[in-house]
């Protein structure tokens, strides 16, 4: 492991300077308080962070978010862009979950009218939305049609009626990158893939049932339809096996054609190609077909929750989607460096496109108050709603965090814990919890993650993002 040092450049950025002797090509730039930099310092993320400052063809500072924590490669939390001419793909700057990301839907009614029959939701839903590892969804498959999932997306979904039009308008890229081809997808891939549509899988993955507690930014929430007490949905989900098989399949072909074009990096789990080679376009093909079967399988969980909650809630009870992010991507972007428009591989492993207003990506409703950006926290704190801002458009390519941020490895939760007394714990809160298995329980335990109010208050202060709402957890459902 290289010796680095960590400079503070005020109270919430911090800089490891580019140090060639280490082969780095760039600064690492880390955005974190004081508090929260002491846990991130007590695993490998920043020498991770470092390690991708080596990589060939980086543009701007190797980026670390507050929530950073040790990933595959890349740190989790950590954001880099590359020169789409002569730089690099890496699958691990993506990772296995390729688009795990969030959907936030804001449903018609208000907290008062969902608490009484709380748990008769949360087994609806439970019923309705296979959960755990092995989980089969509703929505059946054939070869053909799986394809036409990894050719469009959501909008393959919409299509057969899982959902609604306007729904493609609320999701990132419209619920679909276009530069897709099943075809690069393996045998195998599709095999894992092809029953788990609207299915939310295991691990960190999850729906929850919130209700609005606080609004810091009044026009913003208008632009969103959402009011306090008010009863929202967050799905946290991506690509199930299908993408897990797409990243290991990849990272084994470049480790072998790295190679052939006689790059070298520092750890093997940085194995990189250069962007327009046939292997980084094949897997950028590939890909980009894992994420539209991540926007698919949200967009079928959506479908299948207005279902339960019209099961209990009766015909009228609305679901409407009011964004949908994605937070394991690697993204065509055209953003301002040095004065210079450049056109850019934007990596986001474990962080959230956070664009400000006026970005032609943005949905009409949205343009004048910036993109929504969906903060999952733990199933006993809160989660947060922010908007990008300027300051991401500028330090970050448009990026903040996409979480908490694990404080506490799955096995170290986990240790001395007994899942119902846990699961009594978040009951007592008032937060009644679902889940599949008891490790699903353990593993997230609110304790698990670091504070995720001093995590949003490093990107707001920062001028990365700004605080619309805090959204408190009332059921959860996962794993």
């Amino acid at each position: 492991m290289s010796a680095f040092k960590l400079e503070s450049l005020d109270k919430l950025r911090h800089r490891i300077a580019r140090n060639p002797q280490h082969g780095m090509h760039t600064d690492v730039m880390v955005y974190a308080s004081p508090e929260l930099l002491e846990q991130i310092e007590k695993d490998a993320s920043l020498q991770q962070a470092v390690n991708v400052a080596t990589l060939p063809g980086i543009v701007g500072p190797s980026l670390a978010m507050p929530d950073i924590h040790q990933g595959y490669g890349f740190p989790i939390g950590g954001v880099a862009a590359t020169d789409y001419n002569y730089g690099v793909v890496s699958p691990g700057g993506v990772g296995f979950d390729i688009n795990c990301g969030v959907r936030l839907a804001a449903t018609s009614l208000n907290r008062d009218d969902v608490t009484p029959r709380l748990k008769d939701l949360v087994n609806q839903v439970f019923r309705d939305v296979p959960c755990g590892t092995g989980g089969e969804g509703r929505v059946k498959l054939n070869p053909r049609q799986l394809d036409g999932v990894l050719q469009h997306g959501a909008r393959w979904m919409v299509d057969q009626g899982y959902g609604e039009e306007r729904d493609l308008e609320f999701s990132e890229e419209s619920g679909t990158l276009h530069a897709a081809d099943p075809g690069r997808v393996s045998a195998r891939a599709k095999e894992r893939g092809q029953a788990q549509v609207a299915t939310i899988g295991s691990g960190n993955h999850f729906v929850e049932i919130q209700y609005v507690e606080s609004i810091l930014d009044a026009e913003a929430a208008r632009a969103m339809n959402l009011h306090e007490g008010q009863v929202t949905v967050m799905v946290h989900c991506g690509s199930r096996g299908l993408g897990h098989q797409v990243c290991s399949d990849y990272v084994a072909q470049m480790g072998v054609a790295m190679r052939k074009y006689e790059m070298a990096v520092p750890d093997r789990q940085l194995a990189c190609v250069p962007i327009n080679s046939p292997e980084g376009q094949s897997y950028l093909s590939a890909m980009n077909a894992a994420a539209n079967f991540a926007w698919a399988n949200r967009q079928g969980i959506l479908h299948f929750l207005r279902s339960a909650f019209q099961t209990i809630f009766g015909k009228s009870t609305r679901l409407g989607l009011v964004y949908d992010v994605c937070h394991n991507i690697a993204k065509r972007e055209t953003h301002s460096v040095d004065g210079r428009d450049r056109d850019l591989l934007v990596h986001r492993k474990g962080a959230t496109r956070a664009f400000a207003a006026g970005r032609r990506e943005l949905p009409l409703s949205y343009k004048h108050v910036g993109q929504p950006v969906i903060i999952p926290g733990s199933m006993g704190t809160a989660s947060w709603l922010l908007v990008g801002a300027q300051g991401a458009m500028e330090e970050t390519f448009g990026s903040v965090c996409h979480g908490a941020g694990r404080r506490l490895s799955r096995a170290a939760a986990k240790k001395g814990r007994d899942a119902r007394e846990e699961q009594k714990k978040l009951h007592d809160a008032g937060i009644v919890v679902r889940s599949e298995s008891r490790e699903g329980i353990l593993e997230e335990i609110p304790d698990a993650y670091k504070d995720v109010d001093a995590v949003i208050e490093v990107v707001h202060q920062a001028g990365l993002a700004r605080k619309v709402a805090r959204l408190r957890p009332m059921g959860v459902i996962k794993g």
